[in-house]
């Protein structure tokens, strides 16, 4: 009979915990690992299929950037944005939106027409997905957006597209409309980083009486 010693004894009784301690370490990194952008060998941006797991940031009811009221022009519409964990998280400490943020605007058709709905409206079908995503190894404007066709891979919207010089003269941080989430537009101002077009835009709809309505 092979007699251990306290010190062996201990030695072997630490081992297991020591590895169960390791293994518990590592789970909380594996679960928050940083989600990044993928993308197809020749470039094209993969849809996130679970984007709705994301932090919700706000929802608009026919928001539109033309002169005219956009249920004259087509269907009346919700548009839902998400953003990824890490970048949320990330600018509530800072208020500038770091390298692999990911946005998601999922637009769904309203419809008032429906089980005991007497009054407003309420969302239905998907019609429309986009995607806006800081890459700045990828993008010489740092930002790109896409339009992919359900879980389809999307290729970059040229940057000629209205929707770059929209975002870039119009967004309150960093080409994001964070004028439009009620939750961000405080860390914003806070931290000091609303873009100077944005406020000198602010401060023209309060010199002009009915301005921004």
């Amino acid at each position: 009979m092979v007699m251990r010693t306290q010190w062996e004894t201990g030695d072997a009784l630490m081992k297991p915990l020591m590895q169960a301690a390791c293994l518990a370490a590592l789970l909380p990194c594996a679960a928050g690992a940083a989600q990044a952008p993928d993308y197809t060998a020749d470039g094209k941006l993969i849809p996130p299929n679970d984007y709705r797991e994301w932090i919700f940031l706000s929802s608009g009811l026919d928001m539109s950037y033309l002169v005219l009221p956009p249920n004259l022009l087509r269907a009346s519409k919700f548009g839902n944005v998400f953003v990824n964990p890490e970048a949320y998280r990330v600018f509530l400490k800072t208020g500038a939106w770091p390298d692999k943020t990911m946005f998601v605007a999922e637009h769904r058709l309203a419809s008032g027409k429906g089980s005991i709905n007497k009054f407003g409206k309420f969302q239905t079908d998907i019609v429309a997905v986009e995607i806006h995503v800081k890459d700045e190894a990828r993008n010489p404007g740092k930002w790109a957006f896409y339009a992919p066709k359900g879980a389809e891979p999307a290729g970059k919207i040229p940057e000629t597209a209205a929707c770059y010089s929209c975002h870039a003269e119009h967004a309150a941080v960093d080409t994001i409309f964070v004028q439009f989430y009620p939750t961000l537009l405080g860390v914003a101002k806070a931290k000091g980083t609303l873009s100077p077009a944005y406020l000198k835009e602010e401060r023209s709809a309060v010199a002009t009486p009915g301005a921004g309505r």
